[in-house]
C-alpha cells in the first residue's frame, strides 16, 4: 500500500478507541458475504421497482437493466480494488480519504453513503407495505412504521444473526425469482420470439428519455454490492473474499433481473404492470393460475430483507466516520454483548423511518440513484488518484486496469448529466 497506505493506517489507529473498547467481530465466510450483497440487491431492486421502470421504458425496460449493469461493472470493478486496498468499515470514505487526503472530502462521501442507504431502505419499506397489505388491511404508513422498526431491532442484535437472518431471506427472495422465471419459460414460446421488441425501432426524444429514466432507475436495483465494502471489518479475508463477492452479486443479479423484468412484460403488457401495487404477484399468478399467496410472501421476505441489510451498511458506515473521528465518538462504539455500533443502528433506523412515512417509492428511488453516482463518480476518481502516485503494483488483491475507474467516473457523470436532461425531456 506504501507510505501513504501506512499513514492511513496510522491516523486511523492514533482516532480509535484504545484496545479495551470492544471491536467488530470478523465472523464472515465468502458465502455470507455473496448473499449479504444480493439481499441488499436484489431486495431493493426487482420486487420493488419493476412495475415503476415498466411505466418509464415499456417493452425496452430489459435494455435499461443491461445498460445499468454495464455501467455498474466498471464501479465494482474499482470497489473490487479498492476493497483490498482498504478492508475497513466505511469504506467510500477511507477511499476518497486516501485518493484526494481530504479529512473533508472523506466525511462528505461518508454522510453520502448513509444517506444513499437510508433512502434506499425508505423506498424498500414503501414497497414492502404494499405487499403486506394484501394480508394485512391496515393503513400503509403503520405497515411501513412496523416493518421499520423490527428489521431495526434484527439489526442490532448482533452482525452473524443479522447477517444470518438476511441470508436466509436472500435464499427465498432468489428461489422466488427462479420460480418466476421456469413459470415464465414454462408457458409458453413468447418469452423467446417476442425478443426483438425489447429493442427500439426508433430513438426518438421520448424512448430515449424513457430509457435513459428507467436506467437511471436500474441504477437503483443495482445498488448493493457497494455495500459489502462497508462490512470489512466483519469479513474472514477481506483482501479475497471481498472482491469476489462483488463480482458474484453484481452478475447473479443481473442474469435475474433481465430476465425477471421481460417475463413480467411478456405476461402482462407494461401498462399493467405499472399500475400494480404488487408487481411481481400479478405476473406469478397470471402464469400459474395459483393462488398469490406464495409470491406475496416471498415478496415480503424480498423486501424486509432489503431493508435490514441497509440498516447494517448505513449504521456501519456511521460507525466507521466516528472512528476516524468525523463524526461524535457515541456513533463508533460497539456493544459488548452485541458486538454491533447500537447507537448508530438505532440512529439510521430512526431516519429510515421518516423518510419513509413523508416521501413517496418513486422519488426515494431516483434520488437513491443520482447520490449513489456521484459516490461512485468520487470512488472511482480516488482509485485513479491512488494509482497514479504509487510505485509499486500490489501484491495479492485484485488490481483492475488503469482505465477501467477513469471509464467508471466517466460513465457515472454521464449518466448524471443524460439524467437532466431526460428529466427535461420527460417533464
Amino acid at each position: 500500500m506504501g507510505d501513504q497506505g501506512k499513514g492511513m493506517k496510522e491516523t486511523q489507529q492514533s482516532r480509535a478507541p484504545g484496545p479495551a473498547a470492544p471491536t467488530l467481530a470478523r465472523t464472515l465466510s465468502l458465502t455470507y458475504a455473496t448473499l449479504y450483497g444480493l439481499g441488499v440487491t436484489i431486495g431493493a431492486g426487482i420486487y420493488v421497482l419493476v412495475g415503476e421502470a415498466a411505466a418509464r421504458a415499456g417493452m425496452h425496460a430489459p435494455l435499461a437493466f443491461a445498460a445499468a449493469a454495464v455501467l455498474m461493472a466498471l464501479s465494482a470493478a474499482s470497489f473490487a480494488e479498492l476493497a483490498g486496498r482498504l478492508p475497513v468499515a466505511a469504506g467510500e470514505a477511507a477511499y476518497a480519504r486516501q485518493g484526494f487526503r481530504s479529512d473533508l472530502v472523506a466525511t462528505i462521501v461518508g454522510l453520502l453513503v448513509v444517506a444513499i442507504a437510508v433512502v434506499s431502505a425508505a423506498a424498500i419499506s414503501v414497497g414492502s407495505a404494499g405487499y403486506l397489505a394484501v394480508f394485512i388491511p391496515l393503513p400503509e404508513a403503520l405497515l411501513t412504521a412496523g416493518v421499520v422498526l423490527v428489521m431495526g431491532a434484527i439489526a442490532a442484535g448482533g452482525v452473524r444473526q443479522s447477517v444470518g437472518f438476511a441470508a436466509a431471506m436472500t435464499l427465498v427472495e432468489v428461489g422466488g425469482l427462479v420460480l418466476l422465471i421456469v413459470a415464465g419459460f414454462g408457458a409458453g414460446t413468447e418469452i423467446v420470439t417476442r425478443l426483438p421488441e425489447a429493442i427500439p425501432t426508433e430513438m426518438s426524444p421520448a424512448v430515449l428519455a424513457g430509457l435513459m429514466s428507467a436506467t437511471l432507475l436500474a441504477v437503483f436495483a443495482f445498488i448493493g454490492f457497494e455495500g459489502l465494502a462497508n462490512i470489512a471489518e466483519e469479513v474472514r479475508d477481506p483482501h479475497r473474499a471481498l472482491p469476489r463477492a462483488i463480482f458474484l452479486t453484481l452478475a447473479i443479479s443481473t442474469l435475474l433481473y433481465v430476465l425477471v423484468v421481460w417475463i413480467c412484460l411478456v405476461t402482462v403488457g407494461s401498462a399493467e404492470l405499472a399500475q400494480s401495487r404488487a408487481p411481481l404477484v400479478l405476473v406469478f399468478e397470471r402464469l400459474t393460475g395459483a393462488s398469490p399467496a406464495t409470491m406475496t410472501l416471498i415478496a415480503i421476505i424480498a423486501t424486509l430483507n432489503g431493508i435490514i441489510v441497509q440498516i447494517i451498511l448505513s449504521s456501519r458506515v456511521l460507525y466507521g466516520l466516528a472512528r476516524y473521528g468525523d463524526l461524535p465518538s457515541i456513533f463508533g462504539t460497539v456493544h459488548p454483548t452485541t458486538r454491533t455500533p447500537l447507537t448508530a443502528t438505532l440512529s439510521s433506523t430512526a431516519l429510515i423511518l421518516l423518510l419513509a412515512l413523508i416521501l413517496p417509492l418513486g422519488h426515494l428511488a431516483d434520488v437513491t440513484s443520482r447520490l449513489t453516482l456521484v459516490v461512485f463518480a468520487v470512488v472511482n476518481i480516488s482509485l485513479v488518484l491512488i494509482k497514479r502516485r504509487e510505485r509499486v503494483r500490489p501484491d495479492g488483491i485484485f488490481v483492475a486496469p488503469a482505465w477501467v475507474p477513469c471509464a467508471g467516473a466517466a460513465t457515472c457523470i454521464a449518466l448524471l448529466a443524460a439524467d437532466l436532461i431526460a428529466t427535461w425531456i420527460w417533464s
